[in-house]
């Protein structure tokens, strides 16, 4: 039975949900399209070592491109990318190389620089034919390695592309930063797929890893990178069945912490008072996770990453506790580096009885101790199976975040708002979101310039509307003289062009309004992986708003059963 964009897709998911969880019967797809192998240089472009040109091997120089394409960004000028780069590329360098590049800043790579600048220049002025034959290129890949077949559907696949070989940047001051992510071979990968399909073949004078028939997982190929150990993926696309029956799984597990999390917070309530210290140290931490959205964390080994932390690995020298803060009782005041280096800052009034149990917990500790030692992530995800089947810390995240949007839209949605207006209420909405969950971002570097630019069409808009507004005045004032028919025509015509230029003005308006509000805030983290996809649907239906203003083409497919599910009145 195909699956197509729509109702009956969901009526697949019934037929076929599998009763112990997500398993396929049948999987075939063609292996993944690797990175092109390097190109060496021009002779023409140089590369100087304290002064004097030097030729490079080939791997040498290929490590060397890495550093000059990057060479105007501030990751260049750190010390500890300075430092991983150099010792990294001094392993890709032969005897005689090492002997002589010494010295990191004696290299000179300013005309690699200059020859990829005048490369992305060049690939910017292409013809109109270049360009198709790109495109043409990217379509045939694609259509060969885009697709698999799954249980009879044809599924797209996310990303059959492996990336190229680089240097490793990292968030925040990542100890790792500028070591090298080495090249992707064939003899790093592992392939699963069914046993009884046409298994992908490697490239010519290859062999894969290992060729394996899971069908318990939802990837098709996998490897191990050098950089932190971890296992990267190739999995379906985010529109594809299986991946949209977990979805719809993820939000239908938030959907019964609600029927039951009064009952929890009344419990982790009750264990404040508990005598057993690690059970007062596992209701705080509830506390904050369900109140503040806070991530578990997990343990990782002391030096392996940026120095992030969760709720559970918090350290005394993480928070501060103030009896009375800014006229308020009870702040606690958060600062710590939380996923991908993101600073986590925040002052909140909590409990009286939690604020007694962190004094209680940060008793005769150095400020590096952990603040909740009788706690780690597999206590507390014990912890919350016993109270929920499938509940996890992500759970809560999950759930506030919906019921937040929800409680915010029903708030901000003004009725007689026009289209623009209501969709900046969306926004907002979505932004109060991603404050709880912390999902910040650096203001984008072309900001400024862009809010110049619509400040300038605002100002523009608004000349235009005193002038239409010059010329309906004097409209009427010719009408009131020639009480003609003609005359009254062009007085209504005036008016609607003064309406339509207000109109376009509040747009403008409203955007400049959006984007400043907007621009250290990430909002697609929250929409795409903690937003039950049918609120906004629902709000889209009830309020006449087009489901392409929220979500664009990619996230539609996504969110595709959703949208067929929602109805107006959906209650989250």
């Amino acid at each position: 039975m195909e699956c197509g964009v729509g109702g009956a897709c969901l009526a697949v998911w019934e037929e076929e949900r599998y009763p112990e969880g997500i398993k396929w019967k049948f999987l075939e797809h063609k292996g993944p399209v690797f990175a092109p192998p390097y190109e060496p240089l021009p002779e023409n472009v140089k590369f100087y070592y304290d002064g004097k040109v030097m030729k490079l091997s080939t791997k040498a120089e290929e490590v060397a491109t890495f550093f000059a394409k990057m060479l105007d960004h501030e990751y260049t000028t750190k010390e500890i990318f300075r430092k991983n780069f150099f010792k990294d590329w001094r392993k890709e360098m032969t005897s005689e190389e090492k002997s002589t590049i010494t010295n990191l800043s004696k290299c000179d790579f300013t005309h690699m620089s200059q020859y990829f600048k005048a490369q992305s220049e060049a690939r910017k002025q292409m013809s109109k034919e270049e360009k198709q034959k790109i495109k043409e290129e990217n379509e045939r890949l694609l259509k060969e390695y885009g697709y698999c077949v799954m249980d009879n559907h044809k599924e797209r696949i996310a990303n059959f592309k492996i990336e190229p070989p680089g240097l490793f940047r990292g968030r925040g001051n990542h100890p790792k930063m500028g070591m090298l992510k080495r090249r992707i071979m064939p003899e790093d990968i592992i392939i699963n797929c069914s046993k009884d399909s046409k298994i992908p073949a490697p490239p010519p004078g290859h062999k894969w890893k290992e060729v394996r028939h899971d069908n318990k997982v939802t990837w098709l190929v996998s490897w191990t990178e050098n950089i932190q150990g971890s296992i990267k993926y190739i999995m379906l696309n985010p529109s594809s069945r299986i991946k949209g029956e977990k979805d719809w799984q993820k939000y239908e597990t938030a959907r019964r912490l609600k029927k039951c999390v009064d009952k929890i917070r009344n419990q982790y309530r009750e264990d404040w008072k508990s005598k057993e210290m690690k059970v007062r140290q596992r209701a705080v931490a509830l506390y904050f996770i369900d109140k503040l959205a806070l991530r578990a964390g997990n343990e990782k080994e002391e030096g392996e990453t940026a120095d992030t932390v969760g709720c559970c690995s918090l350290r005394v020298e993480h928070i501060k506790l103030h009896p009375e803060l800014d006229g308020q009782e009870y702040v606690v005041e958060f600062d710590f580096l939380g996923k991908d280096s993101i600073r986590y800052y925040n002052k909140v009034p909590v409990e009286k009885r939690v604020f007694k149990n962190l004094q209680l917990f940060m008793e005769n500790k150095q400020p590096e101790d952990d603040l909740f030692d009788r706690l780690n992530t597999s206590i507390l995800n014990k912890h919350l199976q016993d109270l929920m089947e499938g509940l996890t810390a992500k759970v809560f995240r999950t759930y506030n975040a919906s019921i937040t949007l929800q409680q915010q839209l029903k708030e901000l949605t003004n009725p007689d708002d026009n289209i623009p207006a209501k969709i900046l209420s969306y926004n907002r909405a979505n932004r109060a979101v991603a404050i709880l969950c912390n999902h910040q971002r650096a203001p984008p570097k072309t900001f400024e310039k862009s809010m110049m630019n619509l400040q300038s069409k605002i100002d523009a808009k608004k000349e235009q509307l005193a002038d239409a507004r010059r010329e309906l005045k004097s409209a009427k004032a010719d009408a009131k003289v020639r009480r003609d028919e003609k005359s009254k025509k062009t007085v209504e015509s005036k008016k609607k062009a003064v309406q339509r230029i207000e109109e376009q003005l509040m747009k403008l308006e409203v955007q400049a309004t959006d984007r400043e509000e907007n621009k250290q805030i990430a909002l697609g983290t929250s929409k795409l992986n903690y937003l039950d996809p049918r609120i906004s649907v629902a709000w889209c239906k009830k309020w006449g708003i087009p489901i392409e203003k929220i979500y664009n083409k990619t996230q539609r497919e996504k969110f595709a059963w959703a949208i067929d599910m929602a109805e107006e009145d959906y209650e989250f």
